[in-house]
């Protein structure tokens, strides 16, 4: 995919047209702290072709779509605005799917790709499943949370965190889950140095500056595939 747009007499750093696909691709981009040469490299493609996607009115193939949401850890229907307001996964399988293990080096990479991941906690009420916005600190997997809240509570049990990619337009994803145990972070050092790595506040707001980190001792995935 070495994609190079065509450059028809355009002012410098004029935007022609763009859309909401180019900016939600910058969105996603930024959020990760990735440069347009880096996500063009990864897709095959360059800076360049980056910078025309998010500045103009592009209509890109499909095929560059899915690669490009795969790199950013969302999915086609999340680039182009279609999954909004719309419970993923309702379209029909593809024929001869296949589900394959992913090994820990993939599941590492695509830890680092995303931002919300579900935990899953043992509660007095019993088992519950909750959505945190999240980060990678070398191995480990850090949320903040409010110092009285569910997942604050479960420290030194052990949990599953899980994340994945579902995208309706090719009936394909995957998913990883990592198990471990949680624990309080109260490090001074460690504190300040997860704080200053975020990227953003917590979407749920309020005072959630109690960190948490689990130290996954399993660490498993699984992508969907189609045969030929």
């Amino acid at each position: 995919m070495k994609n190079t747009p065509s450059t028809r007499s355009q002012p410098s750093g004029e935007t022609t047209g763009r859309t909401d696909l180019g900016r939600r691709i910058a969105a996603r981009r930024i959020a990760l702290g990735m440069s347009r040469e880096e996500l063009g490299r990864r897709c095959g493609a360059d800076g360049n072709y980056i910078v025309y996607l998010e500045e103009h009115a592009a209509a890109p193939a499909i095929g560059t779509l899915v690669r490009v949401a795969d790199e950013l850890g969302v999915t086609v229907d999340d680039l182009t605005g279609a999954s909004t307001g719309k419970v993923p996964g309702r379209s029909t399988a593809r024929r001869a799917p296949a589900l394959v293990p992913l090994d820990e080096g993939e599941c590492r990479r695509l830890l680092g790709t995303h931002g919300v991941g579900r935990i899953a906690v043992f509660t007095p009420e019993g088992p519950a499943v909750l959505p945190v916005n999240y980060l990678t600190a070398g191995r480990d997997i850090a949320f903040r949370t409010a110092a009285e809240a569910l997942a604050a509570r479960a420290a030194g049990t052990e949990v599953a965190f899980e994340i994945d990619n579902i995208d309706d337009v090719t009936a394909g994803g995957w998913s990883v889950l990592a198990v471990g145990e949680l624990e309080a972070v109260t490090a001074p050092q460690e504190v300040q140095h997860l704080t200053a790595t975020a990227r953003s506040h917590p979407w749920a707001g309020g005072p959630r500056t109690h960190w948490m980190k689990i130290a996954p001792v399993r660490l498993t995935g699984r992508r969907i595939i189609h045969e030929p």
